[in-house]
């Protein structure tokens, strides 16, 4: 156990590296003035999602099974867990410490990602309260329905590293949100303002995601070779294909899009990057980065919703794929937990199903709770800072 516990600890440390990463990346792309806001709004997930981890998240997710829904409180504060101990949700592989810490940084990464549709214009209060609120009604219940022992586990779907758990419930949130905020009140024109800092985030979070992709095996062993060499092939995947539409579309590639290309591949391979062949993630890393280039050139216009830097977009549309896809390549001959063969893979459609389903739930429950969450929130905090402070923030073409 000790080679793991030391896999997991450098792991946990990635994943943690992605947080300051992200908000390199958002702060690359906003207005001047935006920047401490978006700095701020990314970095202080790494405090308030951390301590209702320890009070009652991972209490919630991984102790106890509910109805086949959610936890229970046995190990609220950490009370009645041998931190020592081998980890029964980790399969005896590391301790309930190490287990702890690695999940941890997922709660911390997860709310960080919504941050990008709502730059600018959301109230900081309400922001810092809804995340609260959403990590206890949204995150914990569907790392517990995924991996803690619910239902869609008991089913027999398939997220890896975080597709359902982390990318599809974010980017509903996002575009959720950014639905209840409204549109800008001054548009964004031109280019990102800092290409540095986002080609710096987008570094940071693909060196992360390594964690966070290999990490999900919790041991160093072939499937975590397995999910790291996935992981590099559909991200350069997506980057080259972002790269191609443009200069077909745009007649230019441009670097915003060579580093949106490869967050695009890193989110889909995300939920597979474990359970399928090389081949496979080639498949994912392009046809996810053809849906989100195509719904953020093309359907987000349409919707009229301002998510400010396309957090749907990239996060959501892109696992949403990357989950559907996990149904159609996933193979037992990568990794023995695979129950049923995906669809190209020779085991017909039981597990396409099951991908589909379990992403139609995730789907409908995060907007559904979301929504709720807002609905009440509202009447108790502004969800909107003032006008007058928007206005202050137009100097995109300065």
């Amino acid at each position: 156990m000790a080679s793991s516990m030391t896999f997991i600890f450098i792991c946990a440390v990635l994943v943690f590296f992605m947080t300051p990463g992200l908000a390199f990346f958002y702060g690359g792309m906003v207005p001047q003035k935006q920047i401490n806001n978006t700095l701020m709004s990314v970095f202080i997930m790494c405090s308030i999602p951390v301590l209702l981890w320890v009070i009652g998240g991972y209490s919630l997710s991984f102790s106890g099974n509910h109805w086949n829904l959610i936890g229970d409180f046995h190990n609220l504060m950490l009370n009645h867990l041998n931190l020592a101990a081998p980890s029964v949700a980790a399969g005896g592989k590391i301790s309930n410490a190490a287990f702890l810490l690695f999940q941890m940084m997922f709660a911390i990464i997860t709310p960080a990602l919504f941050v990008g549709a709502i730059v600018g214009r959301m109230n900081f209060k309400f922001l810092i309260s809804f995340v609260i609120l959403w990590s206890i009604f949204v995150y914990y219940p569907l790392v517990h329905l995924v991996w803690g022992g619910g239902f869609l586990q008991s089913f027999g779907a398939l997220d890896f590293a975080g597709g359902l758990v982390v990318h599809i419930d974010a980017g509903v949130t996002a575009l959720i949100l950014a639905y209840f905020l409204g549109p800008r009140l001054v548009q964004q024109k031109g280019s990102p303002k800092n290409l540095s800092w986002v080609l710096l985030g987008t570094a940071m979070l693909w060196v992360g995601w390594y964690g966070f992709n290999a990490g999900s095996a919790l041991s160093m062993n072939s499937v975590a070779m397995q999910a790291m060499l996935t992981t590099t092939v559909a991200t350069a995947t997506a980057m080259l294909t972002w790269m191609v539409l443009d200069v077909f579309t745009k007649r230019n590639a441009t670097l915003f899009g060579v580093c949106s290309g490869a967050i695009c591949g890193l989110v889909a391979i995300t939920p597979a990057c474990g359970f399928v062949s090389v081949a496979a993630a080639l498949w994912i890393g392009l046809v996810a980065t053809l849906v989100s280039y195509f719904f953020i050139t093309t359907v987000k216009p349409l919707l009229k919703i301002d998510d400010t830097l396309d957090a749907f977009g990239c996060h959501g549309v892109s696992g949403i794929v990357g989950s559907i896809m996990t149904g159609l390549f996933a193979s037992k001959s990568i990794n023995a937990a695979v129950t049923s063969n995906g669809l190209f893979a020779g085991g017909g459609w039981h597990q396409l199903g099951l991908q589909l389903g379990a992403t139609g739930f995730t789907i409908l429950y995060t907007a559904v709770i979301v929504t709720l969450i807002i609905l009440v929130l509202k009447q108790i905090i502004r969800m909107r800072i003032s006008s007058a402070a928007e206005k202050l923030q137009e100097d995109w073409d300065a």
